[in-house]
């Protein structure tokens, strides 16, 4: 892999790549192999954002109809659960001038709603698949054939045990997953410091001091592509919100506005200010409680308790306006946690789905 680091504090943390590059890493080493015969210790794939990656691989197995290739998955300085594990790609010819991605033995099985992929289908999230399609294309894009592409995990189900993937229901093995393609190395503290850098760099280069906050790469790209912000004013937190409201408020910032999917964001609405799953949860409760407030139905609030996700959860909502009142409570929270920090910023809210859009906003996200 490239040997690509982020400095803080004088220590060199090194980034890593995700289950979805090592998937497409192995297809398209497969790919070259199958087709036109080259094995190369080395594979060269596309990133999300056209950046590339160049990824050590493993050519297992040649035959007229298929190949059979093997990542080993390097999460880099990131205490990721999958590091180290084996990841294959299995590629053999079809007759139509498509590529088909299934799975194979140690990948899940979705098998509940609320999921970004559908019911009984494999558990290879929407980007790595799109990643694979758009590294395969050139091997099939003037043939009059196709390709199959099975990720498989041959320890995967026994790692699915330590995750939440049964809980989330995927059953069966472990996700494929990334949404960017790089794994950039999590020490908490260490994540933290290279924010409050990212945040100084921010408001020197924007000239201004108020910022848009985003929990993570969907609230991002819903804030360039649907509401039109300049990507150099958005930071993304990831689980740390309450910290980067301190940082914020240290460093004189007067404004913020925090764009959220309703999974992050409606725990801020709960007081929750560290979002990472291992540390607090509560989803559902939130919503039912603040459902039960807008006068949502008995039926409907044990609904959204049984609910696999969030986004299953909204479905059953019949009153909207509890999302603008969760918009608000999240914009009093941060409001107040930052008073406690002896500052003052003003807060607006924006609550999004992926499946939805727009779900609600605070008073004064537009003012």
């Amino acid at each position: 892999m490239n040997k690509d680091y982020a400095l803080v504090n004088g220590k060199k943390l090194r980034y890593g790549f995700t289950t979805g590059s090592a998937a497409t890493a192995a297809a398209k080493s497969a790919a070259e192999f199958l087709i036109n015969g080259n094995y190369s210790e080395n594979v060269e794939i596309i990133l999300p954002n056209n950046n590339k990656l160049l990824i050590e691989t493993n050519v297992l197995e040649k035959t007229n109809n298929y190949s059979i290739c093997s990542i080993i998955k390097d999460a880099g300085d990131d205490p990721d659960i999958t590091n180290g594990i084996e990841i294959f790609a299995k590629v053999k010819k079809i007759e139509e001038n498509q590529i088909k991605i299934t799975g194979g033995i140690g990948v899940g099985k979705v098998t509940k709603k609320g999921l970004a992929i559908e019911i009984g289908d494999w558990a290879i999230n929407p980007v790595p698949r799109q990643m694979i399609k758009a590294n395969l294309w050139e091997y099939i894009k003037d043939k009059n054939f196709g390709l199959e592409v099975e990720i498989s995990v041959p320890n995967g189900e026994e790692i699915a045990k330590r995750t939440l993937n049964e809980k989330l229901g995927v059953i069966g093995g472990i996700s494929i997953l990334g949404t960017t393609g790089i794994v950039k190395p999590m020490s908490e503290e260490a994540f933290k410091k290279s924010l409050d850098v990212e945040l100084e760099v921010l408001l020197a280069e924007i000239g201004k001091k108020e910022v848009i906050f985003s929990f993570g790469n969907y609230g991002k790209k819903y804030a360039i592509e649907k509401l039109g912000i300049n990507e150099k004013e958005i930071l993304i937190t990831s689980n740390f919100i309450g910290y980067m409201l301190e940082s914020a408020a240290n460093k004189g910032v007067q404004s913020i506005k925090i764009i959220g999917n309703i999974g992050k964001v409606i725990k801020v609405a709960g007081g929750i200010f560290h979002t990472h799953n291992r540390v607090a949860d509560g989803r559902l409760e939130i919503l039912a409680s603040n459902a039960l407030l807008c006068g949502e139905s008995r039926e409907n609030l044990i609904k959204i308790m049984n609910s696999n996700t969030t986004e299953e959860a909204i479905n059953y909502i019949e009153n909207r306006d509890v999302f603008k009142l969760l918009s608000n409570k999240v914009k009093e929270k941060c409001e107040s946690y930052i008073k406690r920090c002896g500052k003052e910023i003003k807060v607006e809210v924006l609550i999004f789905s992926n499946e939805i859009g727009e779900l609600g906003r605070s008073d004064g996200f537009y003012e």
